[in-house]
């Protein structure tokens, strides 16, 4: 064994084969072993796998092989997030059908997951995009309807006029479609809704439970809930009218310098009506972005109405604007502006050359500060303010609304920024939304022995635009309910529904329902859910709003999906590029030779610069093939590269270095497995404690996915049993290693556990052992110095006596040199630590 290398390309594969032959990682929901849920946020089927997938599912699979070998019952299981425009667009820019290109694209990525090697339940697979998988995505959808959790209302979307669908404000990017690049428009469509907003309370108090989820995410979602307190009150405008306002913050309402409406607000639609100046105006808004990020960047801009409106307290008139950066969705669709405090009201009144008064300072003193170029958070105490002055901010607030409510032009309230889920999609490969629109009924559900409502398959993509509309029979059928003519829903449910419940068909698959709670019971919350920190809002917490929408249906018994959350760091690369006149043309890794401080294109020999590291992207082809690198070097060191080095929240910075000193350790690993030698005898006390202590701290380690430090508390045991003598403690080291390093390297200890003798598979074996009398040191090293000089070190007994200490000292060669015979006039002894002889 020691004489050969091991051989991945032999290796890989047959161990591959066992474990599915052995059925080794299917999960049953009827054993009596605890029970284990590791998820991570299955993938899209883009085609390939890329290196993020493998340093995601890697993470994943340590653990849940690490549980398994603990002895608890593990579900790890995999599917497709399926659905979803880029297999739309490969229909129309290809000519292939989504669902023929979907499938395809599942087959090679599951064989490229099966690579790798990962522990998967692949019994429990799905795809999002099965018939079954949206049928029961259907029945769920109506089930939430009946309980009145779901609506249809008129409401202003963002539509792509290329891709003809709806778009969320998260994919409209600088007033942009994100796919099509088309400028995104305004426009008023039927669409389908969730009622997310009725959990709004229920989902911000949960977050502070989530005590093992990031507390960046934890802060994400709750900005994102938005919930605020605060005035409501209405100016009395100079027209006549009244418009009402909300404000988080009553206190600086002496520091109003203008108000200002939404495009689409009544007044503006009213003034715009009379000015066509105005109705431009709101044109022009209409074009631009609606994500708060955008109006964050975006040029403050605004239309003067000429309507003046009344300050409730000092009787002032201030200017009414139409401003494209006010939301209509958020409070009442109109603001009083504070420019002094905040950066867009700032940026506002800067432009328009409007009054900038500060409210609010660090101490009265500091009242006529001026601005420095900027809005400030408003922090401090209250200036400037008539009665409010000297307050403290909190207080302040009181004030005013106590103030609003006693003279009854307003009250004090509560608004959130979540806005319920707009779930409807103008496409083709998404679950259909399974209602019927009847004259006479009005809208009515599919009935559940018709479901699911299955996609048709002869579609036409020659034109944009949702194929199911254009379809000359899908669409027409006869109502449920009186048998007249009637029309399908031609609407398809957005992606991310998909994903809000994908993990409790996972853990339960009856034929007949979505799942079986009884079942679900056993596997949730999953225990570790683990993925990026791009999915940190909206994901996750759609999947919080259906779990509890499930249970408040009764069909659960659980509120929270993911007991604890685990947001991995992206793999990043250096990116190669020349110039080829204006365009910067990008190369892939493969095609460059990196030399010391350069790098050259190795197909004429030309240097290339060399970029930034950062995430790899197609655009940027810094990327690098997993086939490729797990040819070249087997799973095992593809995996152990993706574990080591960087902490997982972190960054992995991609390097060839890297990956090649990664399987110079494999085969490091596989001599010292050749050197268990079960005939030899005698102890090694140090290297049994120094396994013992290994065991402990590398499950600790794994536990808490710091597979880094894992890493190294391994690298640290292999070097000190390579230089070991052979004893029995060694071959322990040696069995021990090989068992710890299993979940990170299977193949290459599979091997090792066949050639060392042993039976069955080490992924069914068990973790080992650890002896806690070996957790604690019972030796320790001394310092001993002469005249505060160090001498020498000794082992002695831990708790050694300080007489004995001195004895060991003195008795020490190296100290006696030193000493050369001087009267010794001190011996001045730390217990456990040092020996200082003064003479």
């Amino acid at each position: 064994m020691t004489n050969e290398r091991f051989d991945p390309s032999v290796a890989d594969r047959r161990w591959q084969a066992a474990w599915d032959e052995a059925r080794c990682f299917e999960a049953d929901s009827d054993s009596n072993k605890p029970k284990s849920y590791v998820l991570e946020m299955f993938p899209y089927p883009s085609g390939r796998i890329h290196i993020g997938h493998v340093r995601n599912y890697t993470m994943g699979d340590v653990l849940a092989r690490y549980r398994k070998m603990r002895g608890d019952e593990v579900l790890h299981p995999m599917g497709w997030d399926a659905f979803g425009m880029p297999a739309e667009n490969a229909a129309m820019e290809k000519g292939v059908h989504p669902a023929g290109w979907t499938y395809q694209n599942i087959e090679t990525m599951k064989g490229q997951l099966k690579q790798l090697g990962f522990a998967l339940d692949w019994s429990r697979e799905f795809a999002t995009c099965d018939p079954e998988y949206y049928g029961h995505e259907q029945a769920l959808f109506i089930e939430l309807f009946e309980n009145g959790l779901v609506y249809r209302k008129e409401s202003e979307v963002n539509w792509d006029p290329v891709d003809m669908t709806v778009l969320a404000n998260e994919q409209v990017i600088d007033g942009k479609g994100w796919r099509s690049g088309a400028e995104v428009e305004k426009r008023k469509l039927n669409q389908w809704f969730l009622k997310i907003t009725d959990f709004a309370d229920e989902l911000l108090a949960g977050v502070q439970a989530l005590e093992s989820w990031p507390q960046k995410v934890r802060l994400m979602q709750e900005n994102w809930i938005g919930k605020s307190q605060g005035l409501e009150f209405a100016f009395e405008l100079s027209n006549g009218e009244t418009l009402p306002v909300y404000t988080t913050r009553p206190d600086t309402i002496f520091g109003a310098s203008f108000v200002a409406v939404a495009a689409d607000h009544p007044v503006a639609q009213a003034v715009a009506a009379n000015n066509c100046e105005a109705a431009k105006f709101i044109a022009e808004c209409k074009r631009g972005g609606t994500t708060a990020a955008e109006l964050e960047t975006a040029e403050k801009l605004g239309f003067d109405t000429g309507i003046g409106a009344k300050h409730p307290f000092t009787g002032e008139h201030l200017p009414l604007f139409i401003a494209n950066f006010v939301l209509m969705d958020y409070g009442t669709g109109a603001i009083m502006a504070v420019p002094g405090h905040d950066q867009r009201d700032f940026e506002f009144a800067t432009k328009y050359a409007l009054p900038i008064p500060r409210v609010v300072a660090a101490s009265v003193e500091d009242a006529g500060e001026p601005f420095d170029g900027e809005a400030e958070a408003g922090d401090g105490v209250i200036v400037n303010s008539d009665f409010l002055s000297g307050m403290e901010v909190e207080a302040a607030k009181r004030e005013v609304i106590t103030r609003a409510e006693a003279g009854g032009w307003g009250k004090g309230t509560t608004v959130w920024r979540l806005r319920d889920w707009g779930v409807s999609r103008q496409r083709y490969w998404g679950t259909p939304i399974p209602f019927i629109h009847c004259d006479d009924c009005g809208v009515v559900p599919v009935p559940q022995d018709q479901l699911p409502v299955k996609l048709p398959e002869d579609v036409d993509f020659s034109k944009p635009g949702n194929p199911l509309l254009r379809h000359p029979t899908w669409k027409d059928v006869a109502c449920p309910k009186c048998g007249s003519d009637a029309q399908r829903e031609t609407d398809t449910l957005d992606t991310f529904v998909n994903s809000s419940w994908y993990f409790l068909r996972f853990a339960s698959q009856p034929a007949d329902k979505p799942f079986d709670a009884a079942e679900v019971a056993k596997w949730m919350p999953v225990d570790q859910y683990i993925g990026g920190i791009e999915h940190a809002i909206l994901h996750l917490l759609y999947a919080r709003f259906w779990t509890r929408a499930l249970a408040r249906c009764g069909k659960l018994d659980v509120k929270e999906p993911f007991a604890s959350l685990f947001t991995q760091g992206m793999v990043t690369h250096e990116t190669y590029s020349r110039k080829d006149g204006a365009r910067e043309e990008y190369f892939m890794p493969a095609d460059v030779d990196r030399t010391g401080d350069g790098a050259t294109l190795k197909a004429d020999g030309k240097p290339v610069q060399i970029g930034k590291v950062i995430k790899m992207s197609k655009s940027k082809k810094n990327v690098v093939d997993p086939e490729d690198i797990i040819r070249d070097y087997g799973a095992d060191a593809v995996r152990w590269f993706m574990l080591s080095d960087s902490p997982p929240e972190r960054d992995l910075p991609w390097s060839e270095a890297g990956i090649e000193g990664c399987g110079r350790f494999v085969q490091r690993l596989w001599r010292l497995f050749g050197h268990y030698d079960p005939t030899a005898s005698g102890e090694d006390k140090g290297l049994a404690r120094k396994t013992h202590q290994t065991i402990a701290a590398v499950a600790d380690d794994i536990e808490a996915l710091a597979f880094n430090k894992a890493v190294a508390r391994l690298y640290e045991l292999t070097s000190a049993t390579e230089k070991a003598a052979p004893s029995e403690d060694r071959n322990h080291a040696i069995r021990s290693l090989l068992l710890m390093a299993s979940p990170m390297m299977p193949h290459l200890a599979e091997e090792g556990w066949q050639a060392m003798g042993e039976s069955g598979l080490v992924s069914e074996a068990a973790w080992p052992d650890v002896d806690p009398s070996l957790l604690v040191e019972d030796e320790v090293t001394i310092a001993v110095q002469h005249m505060g000089k160090l001498r020498d070190t000794l082992t002695a007994p831990k708790g050694a006596s300080k007489e004995t200490l001195e004895a060991l000292a003195l008795a020490s060669e190296k100290v006696q040199r030193s000493i050369d015979g001087a009267e010794i006039r001190k011996v001045i002894v730390v217990p456990d630590r040092l020996v200082n002889i003064v003479a």
